[in-house]
């Protein structure tokens, strides 16, 4: 057992990761029991529904199930209750669209923004920060707005003063808002400083001014170089061509060798894309940055969090929707009939038993491999290109929190330079609860490795082997964190999201997924090749949009 340990360890964190391994309290799954070294730390895998998708995927589910069920009739149905199926639901809400159902495979809706709480605070299960949008994000900003997360802005002087909504100040990520640990302390910001060479301060100089220079440089069709939503962005041939080198080849080619710099592109391709420096586009890698520029010289938009993350999104959208959202309920073929309708042949989870749904229209809001699976009047190579990441997010339940030797205090994101993950969030921070109990979020996403392999080795670990990993990376710089853990939960994404590697964003394949295949619409931040709430929410808007048009319905103007 041990042995399987130090080699997960090894797999997960790599090797250097192995001097801190041992001293830590019993680990024990489902329960607590007696230690030598004190009391056990008790958890869970909480993973998501993943033997139902092996079904699917298998075919294994036999479809004369439904022939004999009776079929019930809805205008809208939505299959998929993450973020763009939520947005898709909201927005057909408020436009007056009320017959709709929305299906979703989890016991809790939210996809990789669901949050989980305790009797100490909520926490998020995946995302967990939004960047305030700026002002041409006109269906974000109503929603924030109808969140009552935006101060009202000040109106505008003239047609040419730009005015960028304003976060609330309690939403704001509050001071200090991040840290990173490097051989020993704990150092302010994430980009490190401390110890930096001449080289070191003008590689990130330039870096600044190339990211400028971009944001400026005029573009053929006049849009924005880099926009969020992505659609929003230039579709200049020169920037576009980003999208056919590496991140770090990129950086190579502007004699950009920094190896700090490097870390701090990398953290940024781990953080938003599950990607190392080498397998990332630059122009994802850059759209990072300069997307949330508000102007040139200036820093990227400020942060909205709460403290179970985008789980807040995720209440608001249900608080609209209502019982029309369906949970257990796996979706197992859609196809377009004779009438031109859509049927949905779907399974309730809790019990086996095989219903069908006959849907006017239907919003298809899950990833791209998983659609192709269900029919949905795709070709065989829909899902051509289309790769996701493997991750691990554990939440930590601490009953105090450790002594800190360095002068920079606990802050909302801790990161650890020397370490595959990304560290973790305090669920506490926000409130500015600096002592007592807390729950860390903590973040790793399996990267450089073939994605089958990354997913191979991280279901076949057990809870105890993870929840070790966990404690190996935290042990550094937390002494004493052994005795304060209580609970370790532990959750596990196969497919956590859509990665951009080199030429993935211009592809035919990426570009074409979009668009409807009759009377079955696509919804999902796959599309966009980002996973982001913003490219969610906004194919969640754009297919909504869509579906009332075609139902002669009016559509929001965005």
């Amino acid at each position: 057992m041990r042995s399987r340990r130090r080699e997960m360890i090894r797999t997960l964190l790599g090797s250097g990761a192995l001097y801190s391994l041992g001293g830590s309290k019993g680990i024990s799954g489902c329960g607590r029991s007696p230690e030598s070294a004190g009391i056990a730390i008790k958890g869970n895998l909480i993973d998501p529904s993943f033997a139902w998708g092996h079904r699917l995927r298998d075919g294994s589910i036999a479809g004369q199930l439904f022939e004999t069920c009776r079929a019930d009739q809805v205008e809208v149905a939505i299959l998929g209750g993450g973020i763009a199926g939520l947005s898709a639901a909201w927005q057909l809400e408020r436009k007056g669209l009320s017959d709709f159902r929305v299906l979703e495979l989890e016991a809790t809706p939210g996809g990789t923004s669901m949050s989980g709480s305790s009797a100490v605070t909520r926490y998020p299960w995946g995302a967990h920060y939004l960047p305030v949008p700026m002002e041409h994000n006109t269906p974000l900003i109503e929603l924030l707005s109808e969140m009552d997360a935006l101060e009202h802005p000040p109106k505008r002087s003239s047609p040419s003063t730009r005015t960028h909504p304003q976060g609330r100040e309690h939403l704001l990520v509050r001071q200090p808002d991040s840290r990173v640990y490097y051989r020993g302390r704990w150092y302010p910001g994430l980009y490190l400083h401390a110890g930096c060479s001449t080289q070191d301060i003008e590689d990130l100089r330039k870096f600044q001014l190339l990211l400028d220079d971009l944001l400026l440089k005029p573009t053929e069709d006049g849009k924005r170089s880099f926009a969020l939503p992505s659609r929003l962005s230039s579709e200049d041939p020169k920037l576009r061509a980003l999208d056919r080198v590496s991140a770090l080849d990129w950086l190579r080619s502007h004699q950009l060798h920094s190896t700090r710099l490097h870390w701090l592109v990398n953290y940024a391709c781990r953080d938003d894309y599950g990607l190392s420096l080498d397998e990332t586009s630059a122009w994802a890698a850059l759209y990072y940055w300069i997307a949330r520029m508000k102007g040139p010289g200036e820093e990227t938009m400020e942060l909205l969090t709460w403290p179970e993350g985008n789980g807040a999104f995720v209440d608001h959208f249900c608080g609209s929707i209502g019982k029309r959202l369906d949970l257990q309920k796996l979706a197992v073929r859609v196809a377009e009939t004779s009438e031109g309708t859509v049927r949905i042949d779907y399974l309730d989870a809790k019990d086996g038993t095989p219903h069908r749904l006959i849907a006017k229209r239907a919003i298809v809001a899950l990833p791209r491999f998983v659609a192709k699976r269900l029919g949905c009047n795709l070709p065989e190579d829909a899902a051509e290109g289309f790769s996701y990441g493997t991750w691990m997010v554990a939440n930590v339940h601490l009953q105090d929190r450790p002594r800190e030797k360095s002068g920079i205090p606990f802050s909302w994101d801790n990161v650890f330079y020397e370490s595959p993950s990304l560290g973790y969030v305090s669920a506490t921070h926000q409130r500015g609860r600096d002592y007592g109990p807390t729950v860390w979020t903590y973040y790793l996403p399996i990267t450089g490795r073939h994605p089958a392999d990354a997913r191979k080795s991280l279901f076949e670990a057990d809870w105890a082997e993870l929840a070790e990993v966990v404690l190996t990376d935290l042990r550094p710089a937390h002494r004493d964190l052994d005795r304060l853990v209580e609970t370790i939960d532990i959750r596990r994404y196969g497919h956590a999201m859509i990665q951009p590697r080199t030429g993935f964003i211009d592809s035919t394949a990426r570009r074409n997924a979009a668009a409807p295949r009759g009377p079955v619409h696509f919804a999902h931040s796959d599309l966009s090749g980002l996973a982001l709430f913003e490219e969610a929410f906004d194919h969640g808007i754009r297919t909504a949009n869509e579906v009332l048009e075609s139902l002669a319905l009016p559509a929001h103007e965005s």
